[in-house]
């Protein structure tokens, strides 16, 4: 039984990490994920980002592996979703 579960861990950690966080192709550059800890490293500031709903359901549901969980919102909590806006709020004036 025990090696079925390692087993199952195993296989979830190569799909989890493959999984729902993808790098995205935004005009000339591709754009990767990024997570709590290599923030500083992968994040673009001209670039719009949303938190990875899959990610976070397969960290909640592998919490008891304690690796998958620090994987996923280390390095894949964050995807690329294009170009931020420059537009100003609705109700709001330009000077």
């Amino acid at each position: 039984m025990n090696k079925i579960i390692v087993l199952i861990s195993i296989l979830a950690l190569i799909l989890m990490t493959s999984g729902c966080a993808n790098e995205k192709e935004i005009g000339k550059y591709t754009y990767q994920p990024y997570g709590l800890f290599d923030e500083d490293e992968k994040r673009n500031n001209n670039i719009e980002y949303e938190v990875s709903i899959g990610n976070v359901i397969w960290g909640v549901l592998l919490v008891e592996t304690i690796v998958a969980p620090i994987v996923i919102f280390g390095w894949y909590l964050y995807e690329p979703v294009g170009k931020k806006s420059h537009k100003l709020p609705k109700g709001v004036k330009s000077n």
